[in-house]
């Protein structure tokens, strides 16, 4: 219905990782914020990359997702390289994933309806009216029915965010990627979006990638988290954040884990 061919996101619980990063390099001119960074995001899983500020997790996003380049190393989607691949394959991959930033990001000049069609217009061959019912289902989808003609000043930060991940799903990613979504957030609003992300992952089989250092979130919705560290410029932690905060024998994770008290069921 799109209009294009997207690469086709395996089942849940096939071998072939959804994402692979290998000795990965990142950094901004001179500055290396992270290296010898490796690990794989397996197909439907709720993937935490976690850790302090200033440990370079949206530097890392933003070399996941081609905004920058590796200073060396591979990314790779669905079994495909992105990071070495030609321009077009980038960008045929580029519309195999979502992402929502922490803002939101939208276009403060156009309507929640106009938002959302952005990458319909540019990526599908999709007539008007089509793209108005892609557009419909996606703001219904997060529960923006009836909003489709506000501005972004006329909402609230939550319904920002749920607007922006309306149009992150627009071309029925295979995995989305999230840069701290309960930023600014009251609890309450945040653990709606929490239940929103969780909903997606259910019931579209997405692959869900969220950097964050909320403990709420990462302990009510993490299957597995990498943690980084900005003294090691690295991972120093993988694994059930739950096991990580109970068995991890690093005080740096421990510390950052059980800062606050521990959810219940897992002290």
């Amino acid at each position: 219905m799109n209009g294009f061919a997207p690469l086709p996101p395996p089942a849940a619980g096939t071998e072939l990782p959804a994402i692979e990063v290998e000795n990965l390099e990142c950094g901004y001119d001179e500055n290396v914020v992270l290296k010898n960074v490796t690990f794989t995001v397996r197909p439907g899983e709720i993937f935490f990359i976690i850790g302090g500020s200033g440990c370079g997790k949206s530097t890392l996003l933003r070399h996941l997702v081609g905004l920058n380049q590796p200073r060396a190393g591979q990314v790779k989607f669905l079994g495909q390289p992105f990071t070495s691949a030609d321009p077009a394959t980038r960008r045929r991959m580029l519309r195999t994933f979502g992402m929502l930033f922490q803002g939101g990001a939208l276009w403060t000049s156009l309507t929640l309806r106009q938002n959302v069609a952005l990458p319909l217009e540019e990526y599908t061959e999709l007539t008007s009216r089509e793209v108005e019912e892609v557009v419909a289902l996606k703001l219904r989808q997060v529960g923006l029915a009836g909003f489709e003609d506000y501005f972004p000043s006329e909402i609230s930060g939550g319904m920002k965010k749920r607007a922006g991940l309306a149009r992150a799903l627009a071309l029925d990613p295979a995995i989305v990627f999230f840069d701290e979504p309960s930023a600014g957030l009251d609890p309450v609003t945040s653990r709606k979006l929490d239940e929103l992300i969780r909903q997606v992952r259910d019931t579209f089989g997405t692959t869900i990638v969220v950097v964050s250092h909320e403990l709420a979130s990462i302990f009510d919705l993490a299957d597995r988290v990498v943690m980084l560290d900005r003294a090691h410029q690295g991972i120093i932690a993988e694994g059930r954040p739950k096991e990580l905060a109970l068995t991890s024998r690093d005080p740096r994770v421990r510390e950052f884990l059980r800062r606050d008290d521990l959810p219940n069921g897992i002290a």
